[in-house]
């Protein structure tokens, strides 16, 4: 294909996790488009992409232009003009889908609601925290042993949807962690973690403004995520005829850029590409804070005073006597310890419980006996944890059930309690505990 070079645009939308470029010709069709995930490396990822056009389409000379929240630094460095976010957006959809009422764009770290209403463009933006965005879907995936391609899969045969938190991802983890160690299905999951960023988009933005009149749905996880897209159109009750579908969705922004490059500013796209092969120097400075030690001595003598006190272990082969369990089945990881009459740690076992913290304890429990000596009997076990309802399903009438409080560090030969404050951070929590001596 012959391309005119001439009036041919670059659109760059650095976002927070992602980089789009779309090469548009002068009929603002699109000759070149691509998407990465840049996993912090922003430069090295455009110069990438730029490569690829550069191979494919020959050494144009472009009329480039930058958007997205991590481009304004990398617009300066390149001498490249920058605009703003939701001008590049408004623009791709006056030109593309002029009919669009409201669009609603989901990011990787922010999400954000357009009306367009009478000529007047509002947006508002989640731009502080990355509840209920690309991230956090990424974060609720792993929860289950999947990426969010296989979230959407899972949420295509869903049955049931279970409030979840979306505001925030700890908040999401305490309200999916009891559901997978109850037993919920993977299916069932996805669809809520999907519902869930859209309660969070629609109250956290809209906040009582009504969505309605034809809406676009734009950005990576609308677009790749099939099943989160059906989960809005479900949830504000649209029809066929108020659904705005468009090609390249994901882009949008890219190719709004590139729809408001300039004219007097242009590059080759060899100039673009050897631009990008020097140091970016960063325009502002982080402050720190004063590190825990002041120097290797002040941690060695941390870790020697700290390291007098452990709890004492045994062999458990040579062992005889009675014997006591303890499982923490926690949010994330189970743990199980088998101490002997005299407190001596004979067996001890950390694992990632993959979502199903009863399948570990078993798979312990089975390590255990099969190295238990004759002489040795369990004679007492307990349980605690966010998995202390499924430790109940062991046939074990001895078992003993207490809150985590109820199990922390009490006077005791074997444990003298030298301290004034012990620090315990989780998977999901941070906990300090004060002991009044």
């Amino acid at each position: 294909m012959e391309i005119r070079n001439k009036n041919v645009t670059l659109g760059i939308d650095i976002g927070s996790t992602t980089v789009k470029i779309a090469i548009l010709d002068a009929d603002h069709n699109i000759l070149f488009s691509d998407y990465e995930r840049h996993y912090a490396n922003i430069r090295e990822t455009l110069s990438s992409l730029l490569t690829k056009a550069y191979n494919q389409l020959g050494n144009l000379t472009l009329h480039p232009m930058i958007t997205g929240s991590g481009g304004l630094t990398l617009a300066n460095h390149l001498g490249v003009p920058f605009t703003q976010e939701v001008i590049a957006v408004a623009t791709s959809l006056k030109e593309l889908a002029p009919k669009t009422d409201v669009a609603i764009e989901l990011g990787g770290e922010d999400a954000k609601i357009i009306y367009f209403e009478g000529g007047n463009v509002e947006q508002r933006m989640n731009g502080i925290c990355a509840g209920g965005t690309g991230s956090f879907i990424d974060q609720m995936a792993s929860l289950i042993q999947t990426d969010a391609s296989g979230l959407n899969e899972y949420a295509k045969n869903y049955k049931s949807l279970y409030a979840i938190a979306a505001r925030c991802g700890v908040f999401a983890k305490t309200d999916i962690q009891p559901l997978i160690n109850e037993g919920a299905t993977k299916e069932d999951l996805a669809a809520s973690i999907f519902q869930a960023v859209v309660n969070q988009t629609i109250s956290g933005l809209a906040c009582g403004k009504p969505i309605r009149g034809h809406v676009a749905f734009l950005g990576g996880p609308l677009h790749f995520l099939s099943e989160l897209k059906v989960a809005f159109i479900r949830t504000l009750n649209l029809d066929e005829e108020h659904i705005i579908d468009t090609d390249n969705s994901h882009l949008f922004a890219a190719i709004g850029s590139a729809l408001n490059a300039k004219e007097e500013v242009a590059f080759t796209m060899e100039e673009m590409v050897n631009k990008l092969s020097s140091d970016i120097k960063m325009e502002f400075e982080v402050e720190r804070m004063e590190p825990l030690f002041a120097d290797k001595a002040a941690y060695e003598e941390f870790s020697e005073r700290h390291s007098r006190h452990h709890v004492a272990s045994a062999d458990l082969a040579s062992y005889k006597g009675k014997a006591f369990l303890g499982i923490d089945a926690g949010s994330t990881t189970t743990k199980i310890a088998l101490v002997g009459e005299d407190g001596s740690l004979l067996y001890s076992f950390y694992s990632s419980n993959d979502g199903s913290p009863l399948k570990t304890a078993i798979r312990s429990l089975k390590e255990i006996y099969e190295q238990l000596p004759e002489d040795v009997h369990i004679v007492r076990s307990c349980s605690t944890g966010y998995g202390e309802a499924l430790m109940k399903a062991f046939p074990d009438s001895r078992k003993l059930h207490l809150p985590r409080h109820k199990l922390r560090p009490r006077q005791s030969p074997r444990f003298p309690l030298s301290f004034s404050l012990t620090l315990r951070k989780t998977s999901k929590r941070l906990k300090s505990v004060c002991i009044f001596l």
